[in-house]
């Protein structure tokens, strides 16, 4: 049985580790697919952050 191509990822906001003045507690997160062959690297994309109330980079976490 072979393995897909497309994988299943969380991107998580890196502002809200360290902003102490958001508006609420937690962390946003987000879930996407990326081709394992195109992008064999993490993804860093500019998504809204519901905690942060602003546009802010998400990285992929395992």
């Amino acid at each position: 049985m072979a393995k897909g191509v497309r994988l299943v990822i969380t991107l998580e906001c890196t502002e809200c580790r360290t902003n102490l003045n958001k508006r609420s507690q937690g962390v946003s997160r987000y879930t996407t697919q990326k081709n394992r062959r195109n992008t064999t690297g993490r993804i860093e994309l500019k998504k809204f952050c519901t905690h942060c109330n602003t546009h802010t980079v998400h990285k992929e976490i395992k």
